[in-house]
């Protein structure tokens, strides 16, 4: 019999995923947790287990497509049935031939397959524009890509067909007037035109990307976004850090940064303000217990968000152990599902590469995010007088259906205190 194979819920928030890339071909022998492709979410990369032992009779979903949780990507035959000749669906040649299946294009579009289609919308590209060179001159993923890359041409526009001589020489201006333009947008034949500029570079979308966009899109067309910012007086923490921080590093192996800092001024004030450590539920909203807090990690090719989970119980010392853990899974590529979910809250150190001041979009369906900014030293007024101190920003973003200004003023007040509390009496463990 044949069993199916669907795509995991990598998350908590994650809908689909993108097959990056197969590990197995039709007819390989796969043993029940064998890894059978390669998956990447906006959040991360990871390997789909076998659910099954026995043979992988068909691949249904294409590298590089997307789709919904639940979906099915592959079939295995597990004890004795044969393997049917059944071609692989990722031939873009097959998907190009199911189009003369398709009713629905076959009216208006009979040489597009679905897949052609909607690489040419998500490209803007006018297929009428194009030639095939598939079957009866039919247009493939191939020809697409080809020209998306620069190593094809678009067909140049038809010109326009013009009225007889003897009737644009009785009325010559009115006719020139009412010569029909080509029907392509400005868009559609820039993105047409860009590869044969020698001077522009295309750069096609990757499934990661195209991910984060969908989801940043989809936030901010559902969640209302309100924004407030304080400063922060961190001289004493600047001048604690540079104290204790090569004696930390030869202790413990690890460097300490700001980060574990504000992170652990931030899930005291979650535990004072736990509303902000909530979730919106439609016609309800969920309070969550534990605080779990989601920190953003750029590598050279995506932005991923590991969690560090129960981060209320950790001190310093162990909130910077759990960062490190992190930060190097997710450059290694070694991120597991369990490293990316359940996120309560979000605190993202911007001021790392230097921003003074940012408002980001929230990470559904947490109900906030805090941005610790650059530390800047600036003329500051202490007790009538003009000092140097090191200063930092910390901005907050919430979704206005659960939280408003009062509340989160109140929050961004006590994370502000605990912040400028920092001394050489702080405790690391």
């Amino acid at each position: 019999m044949a069993e199916n194979i669907v795509m995991p819920k990598l998350g908590e928030s994650v809908t689909e995923g993108t097959i990056s890339k197969w590990l197995v071909n039709i007819g390989d022998q796969v043993k029940k947790y064998d890894p059978v492709c390669e998956v990447i979410t906006d959040k991360v990369n990871a390997e789909v287990p076998s659910t099954f032992s026995g043979t992988i009779s068909e691949i249904v979903v294409q590298e590089g497509e997307t789709v919904a949780a639940g979906a099915l990507i592959c079939r295995i035959a597990v004890g004795d049935q044969a393997i049917p000749p059944v071609e692989s669906k990722t031939s873009a040649a097959a998907q190009d031939q199911e189009a003369a299946d398709v009713p629905a294009h076959a009216a208006t579009n009979p040489r597009y397959s679905p897949a052609v289609l909607k690489l040419a919308q998500e490209n803007n590209l006018d297929l009428s524009r194009m030639e095939g060179s598939g079957a009866a001159g039919r247009i493939t993923r191939k020809d697409i890509l080809d020209l998306l890359q620069g190593n094809r041409q678009p067909v140049a526009a038809t010109a326009p067909k013009l009225a007889p001589p003897s009737k644009i020489t009785s009325q010559p201006i009115e006719l020139a007037r009412d010569i029909p333009k080509p029907s392509v947008p400005v868009d559609t034949l820039s993105a047409v035109h860009s590869p044969l500029n020698q001077a522009d570079e295309t750069i096609p979308v990757t499934a990661i990307r195209k991910t984060i966009a969908e989801r940043m899109v989809k936030s901010k067309q559902e969640i209302p976004h309100a924004w407030l910012m304080v400063e922060c007086d961190v001289t004493n923490l600047v001048r604690y850090r540079d104290q204790i921080k090569e004696e930390f590093k030869q202790k413990e192996g690890i460097h300490l940064t700001y980060l574990p800092f504000f992170i652990k001024s931030v899930v005291e004030a979650l535990k004072e303000f736990p509303i902000l450590n909530s979730q919106w539920a439609g016609d309800h909203m969920i309070v969550k217990k534990a605080v779990h807090i989601s920190i953003a990690v750029a590598t050279d090719q995506a932005l991923f968000v590991p969690v560090i989970k129960n981060a209320d119980q950790k001190s310093i010392f162990g909130l910077a152990k759990a960062i490190d853990e992190l930060v190097k899974k997710a450059r290694e590529g070694k991120l597991a599902l369990e490293d990316i979910t359940g996120g309560t809250f979000t605190v993202n150190n911007t001021g790392s590469f230097g921003s003074v001041l940012s408002a980001p979009i929230i990470n559904p369906p947490q109900v906030a995010i805090l941005t610790v900014e650059a530390i800047v030293k600036r003329p500051i007024v202490v007790d009538n007088m003009i000092a140097v101190r090191d200063m930092m920003n910390i901005c907050l973003s919430l979704d206005h259906r659960v939280l408003d200004g009062l509340v989160c003023g109140r929050f961004l007040k006590s994370v502000k205190q605990k912040i400028e509390g920092y001394n050489t009496d702080t405790g690391l463990y």
